[in-house]
């Protein structure tokens, strides 16, 4: 499947669950939650359970933004559209915007 069809499984799932009306400030604790899962994943090393979990992450980012009527494509392009043209510099393996030096 490609992402467009699992995003919308993933939005029916929760439409059968009562999910998308469900508090969103609740589902931002389920984000946290499986963002946490993808941090021990990477830890331990288990590559098939950071599969996994970074897969459940994207699913309570699904719902979140159905939760507040937003599309995940419409997030993502908005966010590629300011990181496409920022500017930074790698420090200690990690990106660091030049607002941020």
């Amino acid at each position: 499947m490609n992402l467009d069809r699992l995003t919308k499984a993933v939005k029916i799932w929760s439409e059968n669950k009562s999910l998308h009306k469900a508090d969103p400030a609740k589902q931002m604790l389920k984000v946290t939650e499986e963002i946490g899962e993808v941090a021990a994943s990477l830890a331990r090393g288990d590559r098939a359970k950071l599969k996994d979990d970074i897969g459940d992450s994207v699913v309570t980012l699904i719902i979140l933004a159905q939760q507040n009527d937003l599309e995940l494509v419409d997030c993502l392009e908005t966010a590629y559209q300011e990181i496409r043209v920022r500017k930074g510099k790698m420090i200690d393996g990690v990106f660091v915007k030049d607002s941020d030096l």
